[in-house]
């Protein structure tokens, strides 16, 4: 067991604060209520529950053990060992938020590399010091668009093929603001193309968001939205997938004014769901507007490099009720851990990824298409991700492919009814050929039944 004091320190402490002993400090709690009886089980040695608590984490499936096929919004990358072994240095492990710069230099420098590796990923002008995971920032950026707007544009338009849990995520935030509108996102066929979303667009529209790519794995030149939501003064955000940029042309060639998404795949575990990251970049002339907080490069008056929180707005002390923000606090360790990723990799790297990704997505797509009652219904381009229509239930078929080690794709008539029996394949540069091979072998088999 770890003990921060020693006796004689918990001695000196209480004759500091003038009372004898550490049980005069509960003096102010009925006794009744100091010892209640709780219902716990006996008390068992550190061995026994070592062991107990392993059986229990025996029975979890992992991506250790099995292929793994399932994506929609987390996915199975590798993560070089340095990762590990850099943001486990204590210095990292147990930094609080860097209030103090004059003994935070290290933590700062890394949020500030950090942010200045997704600006240039995105080809934003700013990025802040993160968000929790990729549903928070896209809400969040719904909160800037309201704000920007000052509660005069209404409506927020969101892309049927935006991750649903964003979307989920972005009405939980807006209850309380009743003049906030969503639309666009309940469309019954959710496989239409974004240029549907043009016809939405007015001048009560403050934001129009899209992913890319989609929640279906489907690549599009959002060119198009993006001139039309600024033709009527609106902006433009768009969802991404940060290893898709180390192939594809960022957002900011198709006019996006705030670029959000999860940064799970930048180094960081699945984990059971958690911890992720979110990442919010905006163009310049939001900065002032943009949620939590920016670290800056700047020199101290000996001319030495330095790093300071250019822009804390600190809301909840400072503005309170007029705050644009409703997340001050960044995932500091988790955009470390994304921030060494990506400098393991560099650019170079960061492509070889992404082509794996696709190159492998496309394999299994073209093998699946070939087998008896399964049709591929991504029609566009697609990068690891796609659509497939099964002969029969997917949650039959996921159980199926789980007998053999297998997890299968996501069940996409969960979140659209409208595509039943159809689910989301994911591939990433962890699936082999064979991995390939065998996960089609054994989709054949209840084909076949």
């Amino acid at each position: 067991m770890f003990t921060p004091h020693t006796s004689a320190e918990r001695e000196e402490m209480l004759r500091a604060v003038g009372v004898q002993s550490v049980a005069d400090l509960f003096e102010a709690v009925p006794k009744k209520f100091r010892f209640p009886k709780l219902d716990l089980p006996p008390r068992r040695s550190e061995l026994e529950i070592t062991n107990e608590l392993s059986d229990l984490a025996n029975g979890n499936g992992s991506v250790k053990d099995m292929m793994c096929f399932l994506g929609a919004g987390a996915y199975n990358h590798y993560i070089p060992a340095a990762v590990d072994a850099i943001i486990s240095r204590g210095e990292f492990f147990t930094a609080y938020t860097p209030y103090q710069p004059e003994i935070s230099q290290g933590t700062l420098q890394a949020i500030f590399e950090y942010q200045s590796l997704i600006a240039n990923l995105t080809g934003m002008d700013a990025c802040n010091a993160s968000h929790y995971d990729g549903a928070t920032a896209t809400a969040e950026a719904v909160i800037l668009a309201h704000a920007h707007f000052r509660g005069k544009r209404p409506k927020m338009v969101l892309s049927p093929a935006l991750n649903p849990m964003y979307r989920e995520t972005v009405r939980t935030y807006i209850q309380g603001y009743e003049e906030i509108k969503v639309v666009g996102d309940d469309a019954k066929e959710p496989l239409i193309s974004p240029d549907e979303l043009i016809k939405l667009i007015d001048t009560d529209t403050a934001l129009v968001i899209v992913q890319y790519p989609d929640f279906f794995g489907r690549i599009y030149d959002y060119a198009k939205l993006g001139e039309a939501a600024h033709q009527m003064g609106a902006l433009f955000a768009v969802a991404v997938n940060p290893t898709a940029l180390g192939l594809l042309k960022p957002p900011s060639e198709f006019g996006a004014d705030i670029v959000v998404g999860e940064g799970q795949p930048l180094g960081i575990p699945l984990s059971l769901g958690g911890p992720y990251l979110g990442l919010f970049a905006t163009k310049k002339d939001l900065v002032r507007k943009i949620s939590g907080r920016l670290v800056g490069e700047t020199v101290d008056q000996d001319g030495k490099r330095g790093y300071v929180l250019t822009l804390t707005a600190r809301e909840q002390h400072i503005r309170r009720e007029k705050a644009t923000s409703n997340i001050c606090s960044n995932q500091g360790l988790m955009a470390l851990a994304s921030a060494v990723y990506l400098s393991l990799l560099g650019k170079q790297g960061l492509r070889q990824v992404a082509e794996l990704c696709y190159q492998k997505a496309h394999y299994a797509a073209k093998q699946i298409s070939s087998i008896k009652g399964y049709k591929i219904r991504t029609s566009s381009p697609f990068f690891h991700e796609f659509i497939v229509e099964c002969p029969m239930p997917v949650s039959e078929l996921t159980t199926h492919l789980l007998g053999h080690g297998i997890l299968g794709g996501y069940d996409l008539s969960e979140a659209y009814p409208a595509l039943k029996n159809c689910m989301l394949v994911a591939v990433t540069e962890m699936n082999s050929k064979d991995d390939i091979d065998m996960f089609v072998d054994v989709l054949k088999e209840p084909a076949h039944d």
